[in-house]
């Protein structure tokens, strides 16, 4: 679900942007719900007396405020945050598949005595991340495009490999956190070229923590990575594919841009300190040529077999984009967009953006923020002043605000519809977009309506396919029959770990998505 604004120990308390299309494997942790205070809490219960302890990797004594038992604390704490927001995936069979894997990879490392735990979340996203004190995360959204339980193992082994270096103690204790504001900003200023005033509304409603690792702390996660998958039985030159297929990710995202006359969306601030794809693949080549080869696929079709019913893409209970509309089957509701008008969802909000990208509508649910609108309006806006007058949202009575905050004008629409609070902020890069916009932004608000029975079937989400290849069997001709789009067949080819060129051959077992 995209909820944003929810009550929290008394706060309002928003979440970073997940955007589905962004290859971020390796970072520590990577966009997940964690407050500032959870994640600082160890820190500020210690001083600097005893600061420097020694790390389980290399041996020596470095700078470090956190114990092992504020590690593991901080990490169980926010692991409750992270499983709210993204949802655990609901697959026990794939869940204590993945909790194998890790569990033997954790056992071979240098902090075997911890408390390890696995988990798939639900989340589209091409991701996998950690907490510390022993908490790792993948998203069925990687799983889908990894092609063998050696890449799986990868994946996981390079996450082991942040916690047992103690890289998110270290960032913590080196101050090396990146506060970030609301999402509304990082999906409009990096995907769609930049809408200001977006992050100002949204820093008034709260901030969001992330750890940012440097190019240091990647390449020992990838090096502890091929060592973890060796001591567990897989061959480490795994590695390589496991870093071949972000930068594949990586390739054919700058193709999409291109194709839709874009520039190819530039790597987050805080992630400029990350080594390319480019140089991690030099990088694990000759890390991976350390260790003996080891025969075999690595348990691919084992693994093909074990993913072959995944769900794929948008989920039920996040809500489902076809075309100009968005359906969520659980709030039962439908938005439908102006023709032209492109959706962004993510678990804190839905943000409904116009074609030149310098305007959007951004709707996210405020349960909790206030008794009734005036509070609400207060806690979202903190105005200067303003007024707040009746009105209707597509027939359903709804609430108006507009003022000032900080001397700025703000504005938004507050309607309950399901139980649920929600708030619909417009937004444009100046006041021009705005006025352009004014009437499109209308239609977006009042596309908001219950879910008509056929809207229902229309919501139901793709799965993942594990089929085998018949003779003479092309991606592109598998596209032609994809409900996956303008990019069936570099979206086909990218799963399958054959991009951008090759074809199956007779009885390969490929995956398809239906």
């Amino acid at each position: 679900m995209f909820v944003v604004f929810r009550a929290l120990s008394g706060k309002l308390f928003p979440v970073i942007n997940r955007q589905t299309n962004t290859t971020n494997f390796g970072k520590f942790p990577m966009k997940t719900t964690v407050t500032l205070r959870t994640l600082l809490a160890a820190t500020m219960a210690v001083t600097l007396l005893g600061s420097c302890a020694t790390n389980p990797v290399t041996g020596q004594r470095q700078f470090n405020l956190m114990s092992e038992s504020e590690e593991i604390a901080t990490g169980k704490q926010a692991d409750g945050d992270v499983k709210k927001e993204y949802g655990v995936y609901n697959d026990p069979t794939l869940q204590a598949y993945v909790n194998e894997i890790g569990q033997k990879l954790a056992r071979s490392s240098q902090r075997a005595n911890l408390e390890w735990h696995f988990t798939v979340v639900d989340s589209p996203e091409i991701n996998a991340f950690a907490l510390p004190g022993g908490y790792i995360y993948v998203t069925r959204g990687i799983m889908a495009h990894l092609n063998s339980e050696a890449e799986l193992a990868g994946v996981i082994g390079h996450e082991i490999g942040h916690v047992t270096a103690r890289h998110g103690a270290q960032a913590q204790s080196q101050g090396t956190i990146a506060q970030v504001g609301a999402v509304a900003a990082e999906i409009l200023g990096q995907v769609y070229g930049g809408v200001q005033g977006l992050g100002e509304v949204a820093g008034q409603v709260g901030q969001a923590v992330i750890l940012k690792h440097g190019r240091e702390h990647e390449l020992q996660a990838d090096q502890l990575g091929a060592e973890y998958l060796s001591r567990g039985g897989y061959n480490a030159k795994t590695m390589i594919a496991v870093i071949g297929t972000l930068k594949a990710q990586e390739l054919a995202a700058a193709e999409r841009a291109r194709v839709a006359g874009k520039t190819p969306q530039r790597m987050p601030d805080w992630l400029s300190s990350h080594p390319s794809n480019d140089q991690r693949l030099n990088d694990i080549v000759n890390i991976a040529a350390k260790y003996p080869a080891t025969p075999g696929d690595g348990n691919r079709n084992t693994y093909l077999q074990r993913t072959g019913n995944m769900s794929f893409g948008d989920s039920r209970e996040q809500g489902i984009t076809r075309g100009n509309n968005f359906y969520h089957e659980p709030l039962n509701f439908t938005i439908t967009a102006p023709q032209g008008w492109k959706f962004q969802n993510s678990p804190d909000k839905l943000v409904v953006v116009n074609a030149a990208g310098d305007a959007a509508l951004i709707m996210a649910s405020v349960t909790g923020a206030g008794a009734n609108p005036n509070e609400i309006f207060k806690a979202v806006f903190k105005p200067d002043s303003g007024n707040v007058s009746n009105t209707s949202v597509n027939g359903f009575p709804a609430t108006s605000f507009k003022g000032t905050s900080q001397g700025k004008p703000v504005q938004g629409v507050l309607m309950a519809y399901g139980g649920q609070q929600f708030m619909f902020v417009p937004q444009a890069k100046d006041d021009a977009a705005m006025q352009r916009s004014r009437n499109e932004m209308s239609a977006a608000l009042n596309g908001f309506h219950a879910m008509t029975a056929t809207e229902k079937q229309a919501a139901r989400p793709y799965t993942l396919r594990t089929v085998s290849a018949q003779r003479g069997a092309t991606f592109a001709a598998l596209a032609r029959t994809s409900p996956l789009g303008q990019f069936a067949e570099q979206e086909l080819r990218l799963l399958n770990g054959l991009y951008p060129s090759g074809e199956p051959a007779q009885g390969q077992l490929i995956k398809i998505v239906e």
